[in-house]
């Protein structure tokens, strides 16, 4: 447990890590061994993207093994599955192997419904068991991270309940990441928490373990940031993409949710400048499509837009 005057102490580090900004952020010791935090690549280099989505999103009606095969045709490399769930893993499995499309990845399903951050332990306990399932699963799909919401600050949960709560349940499940091989990646999501790059870096690197890293949500920040500032802040840190847009222009016209009611390309992210900072960071490795699915056209489209963002075509 953090108390509170090590709390305040290391949250200080935040502002002090602020201040020492020359194109590096919060370089902790060893979060990620096998490659420091800091920009190295040129902006020149092209990326290597693989282009997945959430499961969620497919709405044709049909067999999970064609569900997988009108993916594979219509562009997409992988598809990531929530956990717990109803399906069989067994399905899933031969889905994958008729398609030969990937699992990357899989999402703790219950990470709103009993998130970490909860006062009551059997809420938090509940939340540990599905992403103790979704990392096995994991294991068993050949995927390589588990996206998990660490935390939610709301009207009962102070900032602090949040981020000492948070932390100590996922070191908890650390030796369950190193037994299966899969990484935990936390999500920037509207949870009114780690609401700023620097923070974001520095929860990360407290944990001083290789098997946690960030599962960054571009759109997600384009209300109050900018995802290309993450994406330096962050740097090696980021293990995985989640790609949508935002317009905040509608923010203002509509309301705050209606910012995400915008296709691929036209909203208000600077997809320039965040290919750049990727570059800049020599990212290579999954980009999953997180907006509103549909049928096998809707889908199609969306694929489509994902090149053109990525110049993949």
């Amino acid at each position: 447990m953090i108390n509170r005057r090590n709390f305040v102490k290391k949250s200080s580090l935040t502002a002090l890590g602020a201040t020492a900004l020359s194109g590096e952020f919060l370089s902790a010791k060893a979060i990620h061994t096998q490659a420091k935090s800091g920009p190295s690549a040129s902006a020149s280099q092209s990326l290597s993207i693989k282009k997945c989505l959430k499961y969620s999103m497919v709405k044709e009606e049909m067999p999970i093994a064609d569900q997988f095969m009108m993916l594979r045709d219509i562009g997409f490399d992988g598809v990531e599955m929530d956990a717990p769930s109803e399906l069989k893993i067994d399905d899933v499995l031969e889905a994958k192997d008729k398609s030969g499309l990937e699992i990357p990845g899989v999402i703790n399903s219950m990470h709103w419904k009993a998130p970490l951050s909860d006062p009551d332990p059997d809420v938090r306990a509940r939340c540990r068991q599905a992403t103790e399932t979704a990392l096995r699963d994991c294991k068993a799909y050949g995927g390589s991270t588990v996206l998990l919401v660490p935390g939610v600050v709301n009207d009962k949960v102070s900032y602090q309940d949040a981020y000492q709560r948070s932390q100590m349940e996922i070191r908890k499940l650390l030796p369950i990441a190193e037994e299966t091989g899969v990484k935990i990646a936390f999500e920037n999501v509207w949870n009114n928490f780690l609401l700023s790059p620097v923070e974001a870096a520095l929860y990360v690197d407290q944990f001083d373990h290789p098997m946690v890293g960030w599962y960054f949500d571009v759109g997600n920040v384009v209300r109050y940031g900018w995802p290309q500032h993450w994406i330096q802040a962050l740097d090696k840190r980021i293990l995985k993409l989640d790609i949508k847009e935002y317009s905040r222009k509608k923010q203002v016209e509509e309301g705050i949710w209606k910012g995400f009611e915008v296709e691929l390309l036209e909203g208000d992210c600077n997809w320039p400048e965040v290919n750049k900072a990727l570059e800049k960071i020599n990212y290579a490795g999954w980009a999953s499509a997180e907006v509103k699915g549909g049928d096998r056209k809707r889908l199609a489209f969306i694929s489509q837009k994902m090149d053109e963002i990525f110049n993949l075509s």
